[in-house]
């Protein structure tokens, strides 16, 4: 769709108004069907202690943990006001004692080697300052048999699936967000360019006609 990535932030949404409009897309979304629990789910993303990266309001991680037995979740998120949200959400899901949310940046988590069974993210991957960095972090914090499910937009959409889902956001004030987001989003050659530099050697990447697709496994 976008020949030239054009980068949109490395800060995250922090202003309260587009908080709480990306909130209302998110939650939408959820409720719609269209967060990316089953892909974390057949990536075999199933048990133990997972780590999400931009969590946002929270409701993939949420889902993810009422769709699963027995797991718990840390969510590392740059934006305060993110993190507030997320909090409020996980209490009106009853399930606050399962998760906890940092702030940090994903280029130097703050966590010790090898301490997660999994780590995903869903449409961060566009906003990572370094993504060769924060791919090689994911490789330190997870566990030797770990697992990963990194989902994202793709900047090469075709045209009409790019309006369509242009017009599907809603509220409506997001849209500028979503083509932004659009701009800096990554291709599959580019993709795999970055983890061909990166820690991470066991990883496949699927183009979907709305996003990329990386999972894969530390060895």
């Amino acid at each position: 769709m976008f020949e030239q990535r054009e980068p949109e932030t490395d800060e995250g949404i922090q202003d309260e108004t587009t908080v709480a409009a990306y909130e209302m897309m998110q939650k939408k979304m959820r409720d719609d069907g269209h967060l990316p629990v089953e892909a974390l789910l057949e990536s075999g993303i199933r048990s133990g202690v997972a780590l999400e990266i931009g969590p946002g309001p929270g409701y993939l991680g949420l889902e993810w943990l009422k769709a699963t037995e027995g797991t718990r979740l840390v969510g590392l998120e740059i934006s305060p006001a993110m993190i507030a949200i997320a909090e409020k959400n996980a209490a009106g899901y009853g399930l606050s004692p399962r998760v906890r949310y940092e702030e940090g940046n994903a280029i130097g988590m703050p966590f010790d080697d090898g301490v997660f069974d999994a780590v995903f993210s869903n449409g961060s991957l566009h906003e990572w300052e370094s993504p060769g960095l924060v791919f090689d972090e994911i490789s330190r914090v997870l566990k030797t048999g770990g697992r990963f499910c990194i989902t994202d937009l793709r900047r090469d959409l075709s045209p009409e699936i790019y309006r369509y889902m242009y017009e599907s956001c809603e509220p409506p004030e997001i849209r500028p967000g979503f083509e932004t987001s659009v701009r800096a989003a990554y291709t599959r050659g580019e993709i795999l360019d970055l983890l061909g530099r990166s820690r991470i050697k066991d990883r496949h990447v699927v183009a979907h006609p709305y996003g990329l697709l990386i999972y894969g496994i530390k060895n």
